[in-house]
């Protein structure tokens, strides 16, 4: 799969639109972008507080969240998950993150296996990507799906077909030892 650069610019600009992640369709906006961020939020009828995952191209995007200091027991660890369907939960010291909503002064990350989506977000930064639906509702699977959620209120959808997935597993590191927040796709005990 691949997105058209039209795509890839409507997101730069500030464009909210659904695709396909790794695991589900995802509603997603340019995480730097605090209108589009806002954007999402009210779109899927979210709470502010409720944080969002932020997918990215490389373990270096990081280092646009000010997340740069890893032992290499940290950097052993995200290694060991990423790319994959695990979300990381980071501490981030920079609070005009904010508008991403730092709960306990962290962010969730992703580093997703499909290449497509990889060269997606080097071209584009590292975005937001909620699952595509209404607070409550059930994750769309169809972009037929997504449509009856958001209708003519985004600026594009890409359909991949049926996407059957569960949410991405959500962890922690505390004290060099993994705490599962979310289980998701993938098991980690």
């Amino acid at each position: 799969m691949q997105v058209n650069k039209e795509i890839s610019e409507k997101i730069k600009q500030g464009g909210v639109g659904v695709l396909p992640t790794d695991t589900l369709y995802g509603l997603v906006g340019l995480a730097t972008n605090e209108e589009a961020v806002k954007r999402i939020y009210k779109l899927k009828k979210r709470s502010p507080e409720k944080p969002l995952i932020i997918l990215i191209s490389d373990i270096k995007d990081l280092d646009l969240f000010d997340i740069k200091k890893f032992d290499i027991g940290y950097r052993t660890l995200l290694e060991r998950y990423w790319p994959g369907k695990v979300s990381i939960a980071l501490p981030c010291p920079d609070l005009k993150f904010t508008h991403l909503s730092l709960i306990n002064g962290t962010l969730a990350f992703r580093l997703p296996k499909p290449k497509w989506l990889r060269d997606l977000l080097k071209k584009t930064g590292p975005l937001v990507a909620p699952s595509a639906n209404l607070e409550g509702g059930e994750p769309a699977q169809t972009i037929d799906q997504a449509k009856k959620y958001f209708r003519d209120s985004i600026d594009f959808y890409i359909d991949a077909g049926l996407l059957k997935s569960k949410p991405s597993t959500l962890i922690k590191f505390e004290n060099n030892k993994v705490v599962v927040m979310r289980q998701g796709a993938v098991k980690i005990k």
